[in-house]
């Protein structure tokens, strides 16, 4: 089998595969760019505080990091469970804003507010996808009689 042969299973989850991949590239343009202005505005690890406009470049990664474990679990899962090529898309509106909020931090922290708002959009939407997947996947009937049977009341 060659590489450029894909399974059912690769065609099904190849494009949350890239947005995952363009994902984890942006995430490390964010920390190199953390490194360069630590180097421009010299402050030394562990320092994080200094000039505003260090602390804004900081801020702004630090934030889109500890947003980025979210992103993927609900990525992924609204890509299974409701539409890869809507959560693919999503993940993509949702890597650009924050692009974009990244870049309008550094230079004001009211810049980040627009792209901070539709990236939480983006978020809320996949997140929406997931349940709505999710909820269509179980036969509630189902469900309700394996719950009646192997819950000890």
């Amino acid at each position: 089998m060659s590489l450029h042969t894909a399974s059912s299973m690769q065609s099904q989850i190849v494009l949350l595969a890239a947005v995952t991949v363009m994902g984890v590239l942006e995430q490390a343009y964010f920390s190199m760019q953390v490194i360069y202005a630590r180097r421009k505005y010299k402050v030394s690890p562990p320092n994080t505080a200094g000039s505003p406009d260090f602390e804004r470049v900081f801020r702004a990664q630090a934030n889109c990091s500890e947003y980025f474990p979210i992103f993927l679990a609900i990525l992924w899962v609204s890509g299974i469970f409701c539409h890869q090529g809507v959560a693919a898309f999503c993940g993509l509106l949702y890597l650009y804003s924050r692009y974009v909020y990244f870049h309008g931090y550094t230079v004001s922290a009211q810049r980040r507010l627009t792209p901070m708002y539709i990236s939480a959009a983006m978020l809320w939407i996949m997140i929406g996808l997931s349940v709505v997947g999710i909820v269509a996947y179980f036969p509630w009937a189902g469900v309700v009689d394996v719950l009646k049977h192997n819950v000890v009341w």
